[in-house]
């Protein structure tokens, strides 16, 4: 290489026999000599995360904030954010565990989601239909109250190259906001999509893909997304259950075999009921490469274990800080078991004749306590994407995809194996709700169903 610099013999990114394209690999995986998984750095990361305990606690009373729903660092991790089930917003500072702030009367309902768009600018939403932006450095009123939604907003999301505030709730609308003309009235605002059972919105790290999941087992993927043009309503007819968990699939008479990869099936976008479509019309609108449309839409079922011959219903789902996986939370329609589950994103996997390509493949998965039923568990990535953390019962677990805390791209199994337990933790005496990781710091926070926010960092 020039300058002389040579890949170590022996290091785990090389290929076999050619150091230069292991070097190169890691390059465009976005990995550095910094974050290599055999290098003392990150052993010294990992032993920080294997010592982590219980730092602090802060007891909110369940008679004024109700539980906790969300919790939210600010990108420089110097606020914690909780977003409550009676109307309040909680500001922590997060190094010496100190109310900073109470937004009492944030919202007129409870307060589902919180998103930072910046060091101080932040957005709340609620079940009472409204989005709300704040100041962290004037706190006494909103910025603006957008107003738009018919029911609950549940998720919100921001588009960073374009300033644009994307917002998800139980109308099944997914509105788009031009913050960059806000004003004390609102800001602009259109109807980006519309599907059915609307739970959870998700747009990647590089703003390339939005992700929607439903309470009826669906996964949509909006492929080259192009947020300046809206989807109208109707243009995607529904498909027939149409399921194929491989490409001999298609060929076949329709039978499922036990793929551990997600299954293509119907839309589930509101729709008149029409018949299905023609395999030449929809081998047409499934072809995203070459010339194919901007914001092409794939629907998945995404398999989890012992869910083949009921339904389940995605009720998290969270994305890879380097856009490699997708993370969901799945429980069954039954409310009986809860999952975990890991999907690699297949980049350039060969596209299907007839059904729309399968971009996402089951890696890592593990059952989860089946506890709090009917309320949602929020999980999380660490910021480098090694770790996850996850509610479990009264407390969270630290799972990896291996027992070393490898990135996944170094341990990407043949088939979906478990995750790795690395450590549990509990400090709370509820069912745990959401958990956090700091981006900036090694902490963890989570949050319970009476009301307890829970601090967790290294102790020696």
């Amino acid at each position: 290489l020039a300058g002389g610099m040579e890949l170590a013999p022996g290091s785990p990114r090389a290929l076999p026999g050619s150091g230069l394209f292991g070097w190169l690999r890691g390059r465009c995986l976005g990995r550095s000599a910094a974050v290599d998984p055999a290098r003392d750095t990150f052993r010294a990361m990992t032993g920080l995360y294997g010592s982590i305990q219980p730092a602090d606690s802060v007891y909110l009373s369940t008679r004024t904030h109700g539980a906790v729903f969300n919790l939210e660092y600010s990108p420089d991790g110097s606020v914690l954010t909780v977003a409550c089930e009676q109307t309040e917003v909680l500001l922590f500072d997060p190094i010496s565990s100190k109310h900073i702030k109470t937004l009492s009367e944030a919202h007129e309902d409870c307060v589902n989601n919180i998103r930072f768009l910046d060091n101080r600018l932040f957005a709340t939403c609620s079940d009472d239909t409204t989005i709300a932006l704040w100041d962290l450095r004037k706190l006494n009123t909103k910025v603006c109250t957008l107003h738009g939604h018919t029911s609950w907003v549940k998720n919100i999301e921001y588009d960073t190259n374009t300033r644009l505030l994307v917002t998800s709730g139980f109308d099944g609308n997914v509105i788009i906001w031009d913050t960059n003309r806000c004003t004390e009235d609102g800001c602009p605002h259109k109807k980006f999509f519309h599907t059915r059972f609307l739970m959870r919105m998700r747009l990647t790290p590089d703003c390339s893909k939005m992700l929607i999941s439903t309470s009826s087992g669906y996964l949509l993927i909006l492929h080259d997304l192009d947020l300046n043009k809206s989807l109208e309503v109707g243009s995607y007819p529904i498909l027939r259950a149409r399921r194929t968990t491989s490409s001999s699939d298609i060929t076949s008479s329709g039978s499922s075999s036990g793929s551990s990869g997600p299954r293509a099936v119907g839309s589930p976008c509101h729709q008149s009921d029409s018949g299905p479509l023609s395999e030449k019309h929809l081998s047409r609108s499934s072809q995203r490469e070459g010339g194919s449309p901007r914001n092409s839409l794939e629907v998945l079922t995404p398999e989890v274990p012992g869910e083949r011959d009921r339904g389940n219903c995605i009720t998290s789902l969270q994305l890879h800080p380097k856009g490699w996986a997708t993370l969901l939370r799945c429980s069954s329609n039954t409310d009986d078991q809860e999952w975990t589950c890991v999907y690699e994103f297949q980049e350039g996997h060969t596209l299907r004749p007839v059904s729309p390509r399968c971009s996402l493949r089951l890696t890592h998965c593990i059952e989860e306590a089946n506890v709090g039923r009917g309320y949602i568990k929020e999980l999380c990535f660490s910021p480098d994407g090694r770790m996850i953390s996850s509610p479990h019962g009264f407390g969270i677990r630290l799972l990896g995809f291996d027992a070393h805390c490898s990135e996944l791209v170094d341990c990407l199994p043949k088939e979906a194996s478990p995750l790795k337990e690395i450590r549990s933790l509990y400090s709370h005496n509820d069912v745990v709700l959401t958990t956090k990781f700091s981006p900036t710091h090694c902490q963890i926070a989570s949050g319970c169903l009476s009301g307890r926010v829970s601090l967790y960092q290294p102790k020696f």
